[in-house]
């Protein structure tokens, strides 16, 4: 896998728990924070700090992320973005992008676990496609201080599920919703890092895959392995493409 070999100037844009732990790892990797983002400090999120910038890591909110990513795109920053919650505008900016000739990566989870975790799930949903006697929901549960919900991850999950089964139409966290939704339930509690689980129910048995994360680092390492990725490539990727990388 083809990683950056030189020394990068990363923004962070979001310098929250994640943010923190990202420039952490990343001052191991030698390289340099020259620009941090958080809801006290958005006016340094100007074109003169930018220039400066080889690789932004976006991980702010779903309120401010679409106009994070629109700044990025408008100044040719390649970036990486795993802020969840605002999908309904992927479409716009990944336009953006395209247009600005600016590579964009963006990701759910940057977990290496959970995206083999998603690989697994595929596999085992396309192995339960014809078996209806068996049900299909997902559960998450995540720190109190996430803000959406259900999660990325979990909707991600979700779409994977729908694409392989053709009993299930749309997913939904609505628990009196029909029989051809996916029901996602989700909790939000203290000290749980993430934590999701398929659960394949049936009159005679019960068929679970599940993911739980103990720290921040795993998101960390791979938001920054994202970054190292990036540079030098054109186009609009996913955790997926890394992944191959790494298969290669």
């Amino acid at each position: 896998m083809n990683l950056a070999k030189r020394n990068l100037n990363i923004g962070l844009i979001g310098y929250g728990k994640m943010g923190k732990t990202i420039e952490k790892i990343a001052l191991t990797h030698n390289h340099e924070i020259i620009l941090r983002i958080s809801s006290s400090n958005t006016l340094k999120l100007s074109e003169s700090h930018l220039n400066q910038l080889d690789v932004a890591i976006e991980f702010s909110d779903p309120s401010a992320v679409i106009e994070n990513l629109t700044l990025l795109s408008q100044n040719k920053i390649p970036t990486v973005c795993g802020t969840t919650g605002w999908l309904e505008a992927y479409d716009d900016i990944i336009e953006l992008y395209k247009s600005n000739k600016t590579p964009f990566l963006y990701a759910s989870n940057f977990s290496i676990g959970v995206n083999v975790f998603f690989e697994v799930n595929k596999v085992l949903a396309n192995l339960m496609n014809g078996l209806k006697s068996y049900d299909v929901n997902i559960h998450e549960s995540h720190h109190t201080e996430k803000k959406d919900a259900p999660s990325g991850t979990a909707i991600t999950l979700g779409e994977q599920i729908i694409e392989c089964i053709d009993r299930k139409s749309e997913w939904s966290s609505d628990k009196d919703s029909g029989a051809e939704s996916l029901k996602i339930s989700f909790a939000r509690e203290e000290n749980v890092k993430g934590y999701h689980e398929i659960i394949y129910t049936s009159s005679i048995d019960d068929i679970k895959i599940s993911h739980e994360a103990h720290s921040r680092e795993g998101f960390a390492r791979g938001a920054l392995m994202a970054a190292e990725w990036i540079i030098g490539k054109e186009g609009i990727f996913s955790f997926r493409d890394i992944m191959t990388d790494i298969k290669e």
